[in-house]
């Protein structure tokens, strides 16, 4: 991002002395962008380390910048050992960026870990959720915030939406990662507000915009400014569901569970329609599209909520439970929003489509998951695994409580002794996934603030018997 009318020049090379770099330039960016810019390299040879340099060049007078350096190391065409990490939910319940703590430090613990690349599993920002320059926390301290304008009350205008990620960058452990991780983003509720559906009815925070599809237009148009993503030409809504390859070990499929939902409801329907949709039928055929075709060892199903895990957002005008994810607190066959995910499970096991992970976030701990049919109301599918991991500086909650009808079973999980517990609790956590080139394991590490392993689970490849 810049602060006038200009081009991002970006040169990369394979050597870090720049002997024979590839050039590349954007269009022109202005205030419609926020100045933001982009551009889309293809082509990198493959399993390279690539350094970079990045600058802007005024649009009048070709006054260059001061360059930024990063690198970087390519995906493989053969196998080769792989190590990624995960998490979600950045900067919210009023916890922002605090010198006194070192900043966001959890950022600084995964780039250490020296990850080819890093999943953001959503709430990578939270628009509803004013930074004021002090919090008290929940033993009594005060914690002390660097403030914005634009952090001081919740997200309307466009401007104000954008500010919110220009305020996490203002934190020195995110650049600094920023600069060497590759990132694939995904987003959930906070970049917009609160447990956002179409059916939301905006608090009496919000002033100036009192409807939900101004504030998710508005929300959207931030987001793919500030996202590492590209966007397809002719795309008008942008799309974020897609599939990222990373050579023959790793494909990840990155979900949009937002967009394309339904109202928050009693979810209890039992048959699918409108009101039950949740990944919506476009995207529901693309996945298992996707999914039959990979030929990657691994499958990782990258979704911004959890399957069975009780996720509550009130009551309805008669008083009927409202909820805000997949489960629906029955736990007898799959009715609601689980019939998409019964449908899908279903899928999955007829078509053989082998190694499946599910990765996920949003409950503010962490977590992992083995779901069996035989624990299950709903038993059409094969066993797999869910890994929960979060948050990345901000309040600590849980556990939340499991629904049956996948039959999940809580393997292990961490989470503190009271709820919205402050960074400074220790209660942050981030996943991390390797996968071993010669044997095809996959091993999980759940890992908290400083990087110090709490949990651990390998999962072995399908074999053919």
């Amino acid at each position: 991002r810049c602060d006038r009318p200009g081009r991002l020049i970006v040169e990369w090379d394979t050597r870090s002395r720049f002997g024979n770099p590839r050039r590349m330039v954007s269009s022109v960016t202005d205030a419609g962008r926020d100045f933001t810019a982009r551009v889309d390299l293809r082509g990198l040879p493959a399993d390279q380390s690539i350094f970079y340099r990045a600058r802007f060049e005024d649009a009048r007078s070709g006054v260059l910048s001061e360059p930024w350096f990063g690198h970087l190391r390519s995906a493989a065409k053969r196998p080769r050992d792989i190590r990624f990490v995960w998490g979600g939910d950045t900067c919210g319940q009023g916890y922002g960026i605090n010198p006194d703590f070192g900043g966001m430090r959890i950022y600084e613990s995964m780039r250490r870990r020296r990850p080819d690349f890093f999943l953001h599993s959503g709430d990578v920002i939270y628009a509803d959720g004013p930074i004021p320059a002090e919090v008290t926390a929940e033993d009594g301290s005060i914690w002390r915030n660097l403030v914005t304008e634009e952090k001081s009350k919740v997200a309307e205008t466009l401007h104000e939406f954008r500010g919110n990620y220009r305020y996490n960058l203002l934190d020195e452990n995110l650049r600094a990662f920023n600069a060497e991780v590759p990132q694939i983003w995904q987003w959930d509720d906070h970049e917009v507000t609160n447990n956002w559906s179409p059916s939301k009815e905006l608090d009496d925070r919000y002033r100036q915009v009192r409807d939900i599809d101004t504030l998710v237009r508005r929300a959207r148009q931030a987001y793919l400014e500030y996202a590492p993503m590209r966007v397809a030409r002719g795309d008008k809504l942008g799309r974020i569901y897609r599939k990222v390859s990373y050579g023959p070990l790793l494909d990840v499929f990155v979900l949009d569970m937002r967009s394309y939902r339904g109202p928050n409801t009693d979810n209890l329907q039992s048959e699918q329609g409108a009101q039950t949709a949740f990944l919506g039928r476009e995207q529901m055929r693309w996945l298992k599209r996707e999914l039959r075709a990979s030929r990657a060892t691994w499958k990782v199903i990258a979704a911004d909520m959890p399957i069975g895990l009780h996720v509550p957002d009130g009551v309805d005008a008669q008083g009927m439970r409202r909820w805000e994810a997949i489960a629906n607190g029955d736990d007898g066959q799959a009715l609601g929003r689980e019939l998409e995910i019964a449908e899908l499970l279903a899928f999955i096991q007829r078509a053989r489509v082998r190694n499946t992970v599910w990765l996920t976030a949003d409950v503010h701990y962490c977590a992992a998951h083995h779901y069996h049919p035989n624990r299950a109301a709903f038993q059409q599918f094969e066993p797999f695994w869910e890994f929960v991991a979060g948050p990345l500086n901000a309040g600590s909650f849980g556990p939340n409580p499991l629904d049956g009808t996948f039959g999940p079973e809580v393997v292990f999980q961490k989470a503190p002794p009271t709820a919205n517990s402050s960074p400074r609790a220790g209660f942050q956590f981030f996943g991390e996934v390797e996968i071993d080139a010669q044997s095809g394991a996959l091993s999980v590490s759940l890992r908290d603030i400083d990087g110090a392993v709490v949990y651990s689970q390998t999962l072995e490849p399908w074999q053919p018997a």
